[in-house]
């Protein structure tokens, strides 16, 4: 037979067809290159528009208006004895000293017939830490900065009505409002006064309730991510397994809210509210999204790593935990970053376990009752006073910052033990 010799011909790469072919793959490279380039973009907008309105919105916030008030307290007839202000019973004595009606009518005798309108309803407890403090302004005449009254706090802010902000001037013009930094923001638990809401209560059973979640959900993840990728068996009840984790990390994080008021509460009874059991149903949450960053990070360990360790005499599970989990540890803080970053934004298990309750002193106990930043901002959201809406931009900022904080921490961790192959 005859060999049937194909001759090809050469490409025209000067050819008007192919100068067109070589055009429109530039142009799609082009086109491709913008729409990535315009995707980043609109991300960032978005990211600032956001991070704007809630700065715009909450940073008044963090400051609060007071007036000046000066009480009289010889007239005001407080039914008090200051020796009883220096032993364990002060604050049974001044809860029955009358120190609420006594600093409405100082407020009254000082702006005229609606002053006690001017100041916040908690005034009265600034009055109180102040005679506790020094008790001997119950002697004499003192003056105390009070918190203002809500609408009076947000005319100084420039927000209040054309009625409230002539207030504000006539106030500024006698030298009696100031406005400066709210600490007790910072250091109090929540309050039906906006003036006087804090966001302490809240972070504090937040930092609880992530220390239980990491602290059952880390170890446990790990371990099962080692025992699913180095040691069990491969068949068909390890696949089941492996199934079903996958499928826990896509459930909806209110069936956790479920299983923990069904199992913690209805079951093991465990007080309600509590960070403990919150902190045990955001850990079932989170830890099929570590045990399956576990894997990945185990599973990426190259096997040159265990058959070196090996041929040297490390027993497998010196391989394991000696070289193995080292190398493995950055990917698996990773998948632990995603997962607490998301416990900590979740509200929705959280109020099926009645972390929803008004809670208004700090938790000192895992036991105690408590609330964490997400319910708090839900809760404060549902308000229709104008104080509570600027309160919840600012509590918005105190949990972006704690996220950014534990994320920074974990970051810093996972560089720590990051190895460069």
């Amino acid at each position: 037979m005859n060999k049937v010799q194909i001759h090809r011909i050469p490409t025209d790469w000067r050819g008007a067809a192919m100068q067109r072919r070589i055009r429109g793959r530039y142009a799609a490279e082009r086109r491709f290159r913008l729409l990535g380039l315009a995707a980043v973009v609109l991300s960032a907008g978005f990211l600032v528009f956001l991070l704007s309105t809630m700065l715009a919105n909450g940073l008044g916030g963090f400051t609060r208006t007071e007036i000046r008030l000066p009480v009289d307290f010889p007239r005001a007839g407080l039914t008090l004895d200051p020796a009883r202000l220096a032993g364990p019973g002060a604050d049974l004595a001044l809860a029955g000293a009358g120190i609420e009606g006594a600093t409405d009518g100082a407020a009254t005798a000082a702006f005229g017939k609606d002053g006690d309108k001017l100041i916040s309803d908690g005034a009265w407890l600034a009055v109180r830490a102040a005679v506790k403090a020094d008790p001997a302004l119950l002697r004499g005449r003192a003056t105390i900065a009070v918190p203002a009254a809500d609408a009076i706090d947000i005319a100084a802010k420039g927000h209040g009505s054309p009625a409230a902000e002539a207030t504000v001037a006539r106030l500024k013009a006698a030298g009696v409002l100031t406005t400066g930094f709210n600490l007790s923001f910072l250091s109090e638990a929540d309050s039906t006064d906006p003036t006087m809401v804090g966001i302490w209560g809240a972070l504090k059973g937040s930092i609880f309730t992530m220390i239980v979640t990491l602290l059952l959900a880390f170890p446990i993840g790990v371990l099962s991510a080692l025992y699913l990728e180095e040691y069990a068996p491969r068949n068909r009840w390890t696949d089941l397994i492996e199934v079903s984790i996958n499928n826990l990390a896509a459930v909806p994080s209110i069936i956790f809210g479920l299983l923990g008021l069904a199992v913690f509460l209805n079951t093991f009874h465990l007080p309600r509210s509590a960070s403990i059991v919150g902190g045990l149903t955001l850990a079932l949450m989170t830890m099929p999204v570590i045990v399956i960053a576990g894997r990945n990070a185990i599973k990426a360990v190259p096997p040159s790593i265990r058959d070196a360790a090996l041929a040297v005499g490390a027993s497998p599970v010196q391989v394991v935990f000696h070289h193995v989990l080292p190398l493995a540890l950055p990917g698996i803080l990773t998948g632990t970053i995603i997962g607490m970053a998301r416990a900590l934004g979740e509200t929705a298990p959280l109020l099926m376990i009645g972390m929803r309750a008004f809670i208004a002193s700090p938790p000192e106990r895992l036991t105690d009752p408590a609330t964490v930043l997400p319910v708090q901002i839900f809760l404060w959201s549902d308000q229709v006073n104008r104080g509570f809406v600027e309160k919840t931009s600012t509590a918005i900022i105190v949990l972006l910052v704690f996220l950014l904080a534990m994320n920074g921490v974990a970051i810093y961790l996972r560089n720590r033990f990051e190895t460069r192959w």
